[in-house]
């Protein structure tokens, strides 16, 4: 399996359809691949975002072990280059 990477993680909350698809795609790819998550919210904040229910805690449970967390500070990009384009 390759790497794969979920880009604008949590953007959107998910629906039950989404939360199952995702639950299914970490199941497959626990301890077999890499999967990168890309987000500009906080970890602490993923499980409200997934819904806080039963689906909520098994992808964060899937998620959490094995896991290398690589944090890019809180500077948020798009702030930063909007401040320069009004300027």
């Amino acid at each position: 399996m390759f790497c794969c990477t979920l880009d604008e993680w949590l953007l959107d909350e998910p629906d039950e359809s989404t939360r199952s698809m995702l639950l299914e795609l970490l199941e497959r790819r626990y301890d077999q691949a890499s999967t990168v998550f890309c987000t500009q919210y906080a970890k602490r904040d993923w499980h409200q975002r997934l819904g806080s229910g039963v689906h909520a805690d098994a992808i964060m449970d899937r998620i959490v072990h094995n896991t290398i967390w690589v944090e890019t500070g809180g500077h948020n990009m798009r702030e930063h280059t909007a401040g320069q384009v009004k300027a």
